[in-house]
């Protein structure tokens, strides 16, 4: 780093607040809220993280707050913020969600609990560590270093919005910011989730895969039929179910439904990740090479196709089988999408396929869907975000169309339609959503620095220059 003036003063005051241990001290008392949002019984919890915690600290750096119910009647509060310099200047939109899923605690490594942080080397043990609370903790600290920096001002206006049910796919998430379009007005969004393509390597990605979620469910009969004495005359449900999965993926995991196969991968797409190397972490799972799309590369498979994936799959009593045939089976799928797929008519799809291939007595039911997204890798708000980061680090980051994974992006791509750049804190092997989860304090301690630097320069004449032209 070669900084100089002010904004290495904002870099520098970012990275004490990691090294006096002020941030970790900040990140433990925020993992002790323990909001599952996938437990009813954690609404209170929930609120206060929102009431007692995030607002209080956004007031600190000059915020305004206001706490709304949400319009789905989820008990999942929204925390919306403001921080308003000027009618002239940029205006921000940031994001964050302070919900986690199960703690799982029974089944954390002995030594390790979910509800407090335990340090391990460079491991931060904690449920919500790496999804979502380091990552908002680590901007909310960058951005204070910056306010003090330039002693009280920014140069820009911020808006924040804080969910509390990303867990349970953001009920009324999109309601509210619709109903809050012309609060939520802006320049750019920009916010963290999700992994970096490596612990090592600073990433940007500009949208995320949509997903679908459906069953198939063959339900022939009422109650089970002995297998030796009804076997090989009656039609076994489990059996016929394997086989339309087996029609819709064959065994080595390509998708076999031509209409819900994705467009041709752009070229601009196909060269921003020719360079990504995804499972490279030490504790990554192996990467079966003959599994998915046999002409694609590994990062083309993950960031710019579709993918089926059976997640659960019943018959009869898996814990006591008998020697009965079955009368119903059900399988739980989920479908990982980019842009272009034809993703509002992929139950009839599916449907029309099973019958094509001969299959019957299957019932294809859509449970819920979020759109892909994806912003184009040419517009200058992301040349403007990788140079910045590089700037800071020294490390040019990777950029990702799309996460592969999902994030609620539709929501503020689409309903509120801002241009999205998302710089993930955490990497592939962190266990989010699993026993163990943890963050990485070297990826923490860096990632101050490179949002403190994000923050600085959105201040600057550059960033006004990109919002003043994309506005007119």
């Amino acid at each position: 780093m070669n900084e100089t003036g002010d904004r290495q003063t904002a870099i520098r005051l970012a990275e004490a607040v990691f090294d006096s241990g002020d941030f970790l001290a900040d990140l433990d008392r925020r993992v002790h809220y323990r909001t599952e949002s996938q437990d009813s019984a954690k609404a209170g919890t929930l609120l206060s993280y929102l009431t007692d915690e995030i607002a209080p600290t956004l007031q600190r750096l000059g915020f305004e707050t206001r706490c709304v119910r949400n319009p789905s009647g989820a008990d999942a509060p929204i925390l919306l913020a403001s921080r308003w310099e000027s009618e002239s200047l940029p205006t921000i939109v940031t994001y964050a969600h302070g919900d986690v899923v199960r703690g799982q605690d029974a089944q954390w490594r002995s030594g390790l609990e979910p509800w407090r942080i335990v340090v391990e080397d460079d491991r931060w043990y904690g449920r919500g560590i790496a999804d979502n609370k380091g990552q908002h903790s680590i901007n909310l600290a960058a951005l204070a270093a910056v306010i003090k920096a330039r002693r009280g001002k920014l140069g820009y206006n911020v808006k924040v919005i804080f969910e509390t049910g990303e867990e349970i796919d953001s009920p009324g998430l999109d309601a509210l910011c619709a109903s809050e379009r012309r609060f939520l007005a802006g320049d750019l969004f920009i916010a963290s989730d999700g992994p970096r393509v490596s612990a090592e390597r600073p990433t940007v990605f500009l949208g995320s895969r949509g997903e679908l979620n459906f069953e198939l469910t063959v339900a022939l009969r009422e109650g089970g039929h002995h297998s030796g004495n009804w076997g090989g005359i009656l039609r076994n449900p489990a059996t016929v179910l394997a086989s339309a999965i087996s029609s819709i993926i064959d065994n080595n995991g390509r998708l076999l439904v031509k209409e819900l196969l994705p467009p041709p991968i752009p070229d601009a797409v196909r060269d921003a990740i020719a360079g990504i190397e995804i499972g490279k972490d030490s504790n990554a799972p192996y990467i079966d090479p003959a599994w998915g799309q046999p002409d694609l590369t590994i990062a083309e498979r993950v960031l710019a196709w579709n993918t089926i994936e059976v997640l659960a799959f019943t018959a009869g009593n898996p814990e006591a089988p008998v020697g009965s045939i079955p009368p119903t089976a059900k399988a739980y799928c989920q479908m990982r999408f980019v842009v272009g797929t034809d993703w509002k008519n992929a139950g009839q799809h599916l449907t029309n396929h099973l019958k094509e291939c001969g299959i019957s007595d299957v019932q294809v039911t859509v449970t819920s869907i979020s759109k892909a997204t994806r912003l184009d890798v040419r517009h200058p708000w992301v040349n403007w975000a990788m140079t910045s980061i590089e700037r800071t680090t020294g490390k040019r980051p990777a950029l990702i169309p799309n996460l592969g994974g999902t994030v609620p992006n539709a929501v503020f791509a689409q309903t509120l339609g801002l241009p999205t750049i998302w710089i993930p804190h955490s990497y592939p092997a962190c266990s989010q959503h699993a026993p163990n989860e943890h963050l990485l304090a070297s990826v923490a301690r860096e990632a101050l620095a490179l949002m403190a630097g994000v923050w600085w320069d959105l201040g600057e004449g550059a960033a006004a220059s990109i919002a003043s032209t994309i506005r007119h």
